[in-house]
Parts: structure tokens; C-alpha cells; sequence
């Protein structure tokens, strides 16, 4: 490896509101795991060992997936959720999670838990409430409303998956501010290094800046003087309540809640104000840019080995935002995550300062031991780092699906589903890491993902001994 890529790739860098060093620029980012229990919970020996895998190699910082700061809002049934109470017993599984990133090498690194409330996208059953139970959200607008052309079948299944949210009240946004304080507080309690504040994907924190989702006129509209009053809210709160060597940092959309926002212009984006803002503010230690939301589900639908038009669009906005808090003391650094696919990139990213900290998702269940293959290979390198993967088998009926009712978000989750039993695979129990199953095909992911019940095989196994236990004693009883 040449010295140029040791000393942009493989340099360190120093977290500038927490004073942390990381020793090196890769980032395993966030990715939904799907391996808690049935209707969400704290983690489990699935957890533990797919990150002790991660923790095997050399990254910086290993995020964890979306934890959610509220059990009734869950995104996809089996979420990490925090405890209810910071008692001893909730709290000791959540420190062997992070004693599992932090893993066993001499550099280890930084463990950080992200943070998440879905709000109006939490779907109905899925997301842990009775069945048509409204979310909460912004304003009482439903996941869907603001799509244009959706079709009879595409309004249909918006309806049974998304209810029209209940419309928080100042003592509801209270409360939610209390829950991501309190899981800042378990993340110092267990050992984590630090949280993310997932403010992307439209979730709850991104709804109250967009004004697709929120149409109030009280102190947290979307105006440009109240739109970031919730985050604010957080951010304050936390940093009060945690070590000042404690990493926070956010991820956030770049242009994609922006209605007004110019198509490939980012400079025209509300969000980059938004970025000076949060930079001004003095306690962020970086922001991740992201895209997407369920409406518009760009950040599940980029796979390793294919850049979209829609990731050059990520890479510039964080190039022009990367230069815009430049003079800003104490500025967050920018982490650029999506269509990062080949050494190349990696390195002209860094170096042509498109961002200081290079995300990596999808990739890292492909290739968990990146960091190691980057010391392996040329810095100019444009060979992919794996094969993407063929989701053709099935495809013909995906397409179908898509076509008729005009709904991205069946596409986008086949691709998800994919990669969710990829990740399954190396949180299996064995020493070594377990290649992804190339063959599988979207549907299959489709059919995997849900056709999972291991967390729940110990209670049943229970059930049914209980069961044998109290047939045979009546057997006993009856025959004597």
C-alpha cells in the first residue's frame, strides 16, 4: 500500500466535540440486523456473534443497527428496543453487546449505539402496537400521502401498513426527548463509546424537519426557525447528561425532505443550513449523509458493486457540506456512506475531500474483513470488493409486483431481505465467517427473512417438554 493511502484511508482523526482519536477512516455503519425477538427486545446471542465477527478486523468505528428509543414504534417486528427501567439485569446484555464490538484487538474500536424512533413509519402490527393502533408523528399525515400517481393497489397496502399518525403533543415530544436521553444513559452505562441520532430514512427525527410530514404551526413546525428545535432539544439534553468524552453524532438526509430542493443542486437544500446550524451548535462530533425514506426508499435499494445517480448526489452534497462547516470551530466531520464500492473510491473520497470518515454497510456483510482486504490491495484499484449480488432469481414476478401497483418500497425490501439473511449467515455460531448464499434470489430473501423463528426455539422447546412432562404424568395418573 502506497503511503499516500496510509495516510488518508489508514490515518487517524480526531472526533472534535468528544476529543476522541479514531485510529483509522472506515466506518461500519448501521444496518438493520432483524434478529431480535419476534415484536422487538434487547440482544441476543445472535447479536453478539455477528459483531464479535466485525470486531475481528480493523475499523474505526462499528455502529450497531437501529435501536429503538420506543417500543410501540418499531420498524420491521424485530428491532433492538431499550429497556424500559436501566436496572442491572436489563443493562448486562446490552455491555456484552458492546464488549462483542469492541472485540479483542489491541485497537479496538469505537462501539456506537444508534438511536431511532420511526413514528409514522412504524407499520401497523410490525411495529408493536394493536392491531390499527395510530403511531405517533408530526402531524397526522400517513406514510404515502404525499405520493403522486400511487395507484389503487399502491393506496391500498399504504392504508393496511401505515395508519394516519396521532399528532404529538408537547408532553408526547417531551417524553420522547426523556427516552433518547435515557438511551445516551445506557450506551455510558454498558460501555458504548458513543450513540448516532438517527435523523434519516424518514423516521421520526427527520419528520419533524420535512414538511411532508409535519404541518404544525406551534414551536416545532418546520419553519426555518423551528425545524431543528426537536433535535436541539436531544442533542442539549444528551450532552448534559453524558461524559464530555462521549461520541454523539447524527445521520442525516441530504436532499430528500427538502420539497423545494432544486433535483442535483444540494446547494439549493434546506439541509445544508441545517448543517451549519447543527455545526454552530458546537457538540455534534460528525454527521452521516444518508437519503431515502420509505416513500422514496433510495438507502435500501443500493447494492455493493453499482453507483446510482442518487449516490454521486450523496457524495457531492457531502462534499459541498464537508467545506461548508470548514471554518466553523469544532465543525462535525462528515461521514459519506453509500456507493463506496472499490479502493479507488474509498481513497479519492478522503483525499479529494468528499467526506473525512467513508461508511460502509451492505459491503461489510459481503466483506466483514474490508480493513484487512484494503492492506491486500492498490489504492487505485477499481475492482469491487465482492460481487453484488444476482437477485434475478424471482425477479420476473418482482417486476410484476412493481409495476402494477407502482410501489418501490416492494423492490427495495427484496433487496433488504437479501441482505438481512446474508448477515443471518455470519451470526451464525461458528469460528469462521460464512460467505453470503449468492443463490438465494430476491424472493428467496423475501421468504427467509420471515421464515425465522430461532430466538423464539428455546420458549417453544420449553412449551412442548412442559407439555410431554404434564401428558405424561397424566398418562401416569389416569393408568394408576
Amino acid at each position: 500500500m502506497s503511503a499516500d493511502a496510509e495516510n488518508t484511508i489508514f490515518s487517524s482523526i480526531v472526533l472534535p466535540s468528544s476529543g476522541r482519536v479514531l485510529h483509522n477512516r472506515l466506518v461500519k455503519v448501521a444496518l438493520y440486523e432483524h434478529l431480535a425477538g419476534l415484536l422487538g427486545g434487547p440482544p441476543n446471542k445472535f447479536h453478539l456473534q455477528l459483531y464479535a465477527k466485525w470486531s475481528m478486523y480493523d475499523w474505526g468505528m462499528i455502529f450497531t443497527g437501529n435501536v429503538q428509543v420506543s417500543p410501540q414504534h418499531l420498524s420491521l417486528a424485530r428491532d433492538l428496543v431499550l429497556p424500559r427501567d436501566l436496572s442491572e439485569g436489563n443493562l448486562q446484555i446490552f455491555r456484552e453487546l458492546a464488549a462483542a464490538m469492541h472485540g479483542r484487538r489491541e485497537q479496538k474500536p469505537m462501539a456506537i449505539m444508534q438511536l431511532n424512533h420511526a413514528g409514522r413509519q412504524s407499520p401497523n402490527i410490525l411495529g408493536g402496537r394493536l392491531p390499527f393502533a395510530s403511531p405517533l408523528g408530526p402531524s397526522s399525515i400517513r406514510v404515502g400521502s404525499s405520493l403522486h400517481n400511487r395507484g389503487i393497489l399502491s393506496d391500498l397496502l399504504h392504508r393496511l401498513m401505515f395508519q394516519i399518525p396521532r399528532s404529538m403533543s408537547l408532553l408526547d415530544i417531551d417524553e420522547v426527548v426523556g427516552a433518547f436521553v435515557r438511551g445516551a444513559r445506557l450506551a455510558v452505562q454498558t460501555g458504548y463509546d458513543g450513540i448516532e441520532l438517527h435523523v434519516a430514512h424518514g423516521y421520526l427525527l427527520a419528520q419533524f424537519i420535512s414538511p411532508k410530514s409535519n404541518t404544525r404551526v406551534d414551536e416545532y413546525s418546520c419553519s426555518p426557525s423551528n425545524a431543528l428545535r426537536l433535535l436541539h432539544c436531544i442533542v442539549t439534553e444528551t450532552r448534559a447528561a453524558v461524559p464530555s468524552n462521549f461520541i454523539l453524532g447524527l445521520k442525516i438526509n441530504s436532499a430528500d425532505y427538502a420539497e423545494s430542493c432544486t433535483p442535483g443542486d444540494a446547494s439549493a437544500s434546506p439541509v445544508l443550513d441545517h448543517i451549519l446550524t447543527i455545526a454552530s451548535w458546537g457538540s455534534v462530533d460528525f454527521i452521516e449523509i444518508s437519503g431515502g425514506d420509505y416513500e422514496k426508499p433510495d438507502f435500501m435499494m443500493n447494492n455493493p458493486g453499482s453507483v446510482s445517480s442518487r449516490q454521486a448526489l450523496f457524495a457531492d452534497f457531502a462534499h459541498r457540506a464537508l467545506h461548508a462547516v470548514a471554518s466553523i470551530p469544532g465543525a462535525p466531520l462528515v461521514l459519506l456512506t453509500g456507493g463506496l464500492t472499490t479502493p479507488a473510491q474509498l481513497h479519492a473520497a478522503v483525499s479529494c475531500e468528499h467526506a473525512h470518515l467513508l461508511g460502509i454497510g451492505r459491503a461489510a456483510i459481503l466483506r466483514p474483513d474490508l480493513p484487512r482486504l484494503l492492506t491486500q490491495v492498490q489504492p487505485d484499484s477499481d475492482a469491487p470488493f465482492a460481487p453484488a449480488p444476482d437477485l434475478c432469481l424471482g425477479e420476473r414476478w418482482m417486476r410484476i409486483l412493481q409495476r402494477l401497483p407502482r410501489i418501490k418500497l416492494l423492490g427495495a425490501g427484496a433487496a433488504m431481505a437479501w441482505y438481512i439473511v446474508a448477515l443471518r449467515r455470519l451470526a451464525q455460531p461458528e469460528p469462521w465467517v460464512r460467505k453470503p448464499d449468492y443463490s438465494l434470489g430476491s424472493l428467496g430473501g423475501v421468504w427467509w427473512m420471515w421464515a425465522w423463528f430461532e430466538p423464539e426455539i428455546p420458549a417453544l422447546r420449553n412449551t412442548l417438554l412442559i407439555v410431554c412432562f404434564l401428558t405424561a404424568l397424566t398418562v401416569a395418573v389416569l393408568a394408576s
